[in-house]
């Protein structure tokens, strides 16, 4: 882990309404996505600093608009606080430089194999995928210490405008691989803007309550 990057953050995931309550009260447990289009590898996934943008996503995949491991229904949004102990920190350069240089390799074993190598296309990014997790393995054969987490930039969306190289929905994302480094989850505040559909819900099953 380097010293360049914070040690905790917190952080916003994006689920089911059902899920994120039984989260909170310690009766379910969020799962790792292990598709072969998630950009950081395997992991659970969470949005850095950015509930705002947690809350869309979850709208999104209700909608059908984008894919979820498990479905979601209602959208919920629920806080963490994660440390991030050994870190591949894909926002510093030495990390970047470790990347390239899995990429070269990953393509070397490729070719030497006679693999198709993977091919990145908009939201898929099994590319992405597969070089994470070939670094992930050669670290592991390796007997190097395993990455707990990967962190990285994501630029998306449109420019914020003319000649600007900022994107509307640019943000950083983190993909746990151990669960030990989720400290704790919560309910983000304001409530009404990060989780809008949650007072009726509980109406809807706790009438009693009269929130």
């Amino acid at each position: 882990m380097l010293n360049h990057q914070p040690t905790s953050v917190i952080a916003f995931h994006s689920c089911d309404i059902e899920v994120g309550l039984k989260v909170l009260l310690g009766l379910d447990n969020l799962k790792h996505s292990t598709n072969d289009w998630d950009w950081l590898g395997d992991g659970i996934y969470f949005w850095e600093q950015n509930p705002e943008r947690a809350l869309t996503y979850a709208r999104e995949c209700a909608e059908g608009r984008q894919k979820n491991k498990r479905k979601i229904n209602t959208p919920f949004v629920l806080g963490c606080v994660i440390d991030l102990k050994n870190c591949f920190n894909l926002t510093e350069s030495v990390s970047i430089s470790w990347l390239k240089q899995g990429y070269k390799d990953f393509v070397d074993l490729c070719k030497a194999t006679g693999t198709p190598i993977p091919q990145n296309k908009d939201a898929n990014r099994k590319l992405d995928c597969a070089v994470i997790r070939y670094i992930h393995t050669v670290n592991e054969q390796q007997n190097l210490t395993r990455y707990d987490t990967v962190r990285a930039a994501f630029p998306e969306g449109e420019l914020v405008y003319e000649g600007c190289e900022i994107r509307e929905h640019t943000h950083i994302q983190i993909s746990v691989r151990t669960e030990d480094c989720i400290k704790g989850y919560f309910l983000p505040k304001p409530f009404d803007a990060y989780n809008p559909y949650l007072k009726a819900h509980i109406m809807d099953k706790y009438p009693e309550l009269g929130c």
